[in-house]
């Protein structure tokens, strides 16, 4: 699974996620089709890599799939039955801040009806609403 390979801090604040729209990284640049968010949500890296295993299974071994979203903010909890104080709890997941408009996979070099069935089909892994978007022709 995702997740980063260092960071300065183990234990970092929580992101609002449900603030604005994503400015940058919202169009498709790699690919010819696209996973767009709708709403906004934390997307763990166990989402990312469930929806991205569904995607690869149905396109074969045919194209590519490109992963536009990281998850680099970790989430800590403490064990069940500690009491309150004694410090913050230890990193249990990553999450990977998805915004409105945000880009989350691309998908090239297979045929149309193929590449919107597949991101169809990852799109049901992720808890947020999303819609394929086509590359805009330059």
């Amino acid at each position: 699974m995702l997740q980063p390979k260092r960071t300065k801090y183990r234990r970092t604040h929580r992101l609002q996620h449900d603030k604005g729209e994503a400015h940058t990284g919202n169009k498709v640049s790699f690919g010819k089709f696209g996973l767009q968010a709708k709403t906004s949500a934390w997307i763990t890296a166990r989402q990312i890599e469930s929806a991205r295993i569904a995607i690869t299974r149905y396109m074969g071994r045919e194209g590519q799939v490109f992963i536009r979203i990281f998850p680099q903010l970790s989430l800590t909890s403490k064990p069940i039955g500690v009491r309150m104080g004694k410090g913050k709890g230890s990193p249990e997941k990553w999450v990977a801040v998805a915004k409105v408009n945000t880009m989350l996979f691309e998908v090239s070099g297979v045929k149309d009806e193929v590449a919107k069935e597949a991101l169809r089909l990852g799109s049901y892994k992720l808890p947020v609403k999303s819609k394929i978007v086509l590359k805009e022709s330059e």
